[in-house]
């Protein structure tokens, strides 16, 4: 600062002789009165300073300062792992610090999910009317699942949804398949050649219709018909029970009945030796967007990890008991 102070001297002295033209003389002497209470000019019209040793360090003010940890991109942590510029799954979500995914082969269920759309970060969960749903705490992004304006694709509906979307865009007609329970399946393939389902008292059966139809419009009308005679009662009855280790894309944890409830797994990552973490999925009652949970026990970070996995087992909006992880017929 010592030497600012200096400088601006300096520079007062010439801005005053520059403001005496045609006076030189008298100018000159008053230029010397100011050098020598001063402290002099110096040769050369140098300004003497004091001893360096008097001049105060630079101070952080004074300085560039170095990069901080706000000023560099974060390594993924429990507190970083949600990107929300990431517009699909699998670039919103950042694995945790120490684990990986592994590589996803096209076609597969876990490719569709990872690049499967997300609506913008901080969007609310809406019902099936537009309206917004009631608790807005519970989801960590909302997923660009198909839902119609009606209060039918609830909670095991849309994980139907989610898989009869993925079978119809890969071509797989003949693995859209649900139950209705009394031992009827209802075969997607059977519906686009042409025919129609029956549905009287606790008997459905199989009726002609029209002509063969395999348009996105007639597969939506099939799964209307679908989510009207399911729910987690006929899903439960199409899962075997796995073992946590075991877990894998596509996933469920359920609990039958009426009311009951399931989430999906929608992705999973893991460490070198072998434990996994996993992100859950939903829908609810009444009909709204499918959307990823947050994990009630850290809710920055919304993975689930494999040694969490304790029964009673908690998401935010409904608790499992041992054994209602299972796997799907159709994820076979």
């Amino acid at each position: 600062m010592g030497g600012n102070r200096k400088g601006m001297g300096a520079d007062m002295r010439f801005r005053f002789v520059c403001r005496c033209p045609g006076r030189g003389l008298i100018c000159f002497m008053l230029l010397l009165a100011v050098c020598a209470l001063s402290g002099g000019c110096g040769e050369r019209g140098a300004v003497e300073v004091d001893d360096p040793g008097s001049l105060p360090e630079p101070t952080a003010a004074s300085v560039i300062p170095e990069p901080t940890a706000t000023s560099v991109i974060p390594e993924p942590t429990a507190a970083s792992v949600i990107y929300e510029p990431g517009k699909t799954l699998e670039e919103r979500f950042l694995v945790p610090d120490g684990y990986g995914r592994k590589k996803r082969e096209q076609g597969t269920l876990t490719a569709f999910l990872r690049e499967y759309p997300l609506k913008k970060a901080g969007k609310p969960v809406l019902l099936f009317d537009g309206s917004r749903k009631g608790n807005q705490s519970a989801h960590a992004a909302v997923c660009r699942l198909p839902i119609e304006n009606e209060d039918l694709q609830q909670c095991a509906d849309s994980i139907m949804r989610v898989y009869a979307e993925f079978f119809w865009q890969t071509k797989q007609f003949e693995k859209i398949s649900f139950s209705l329970g009394g031992g009827f399946q209802a075969d997607y393939n059977k519906w686009r050649q042409g025919y129609t389902i029956r549905v009287s008292g606790d008997t459905a059966q199989w009726v002609p219709s029209s002509a063969s139809d395999g348009s996105y419009q007639s597969l939506k009308k099939y799964l209307r018909l679908v989510f009207a005679y399911s729910g987690t009662a006929t899903m439960e009855g199409e899962t075997k029970k796995i073992a946590r280790e075991d877990i894998r894309v596509g996933d469920v944890f359920i609990k039958g009945g009426s009311p009951g409830h399931v989430v999906m797994v929608v992705d999973v990552c893991e460490r070198e030796d072998g434990a996994k973490a996993f992100l859950l999925a939903q829908g609810y009652m009444p009909a709204q967007e499918f959307h990823v949970l947050k994990n009630p026990r850290h809710e920055q970070d919304p993975w689930y990890y494999e040694e969490e996995v304790e029964y009673p087992f908690e998401t935010p909006e409904y608790t499992f008991d041992r054994g209602s992880l299972r796997r799907l017929v159709y994820n076979e």
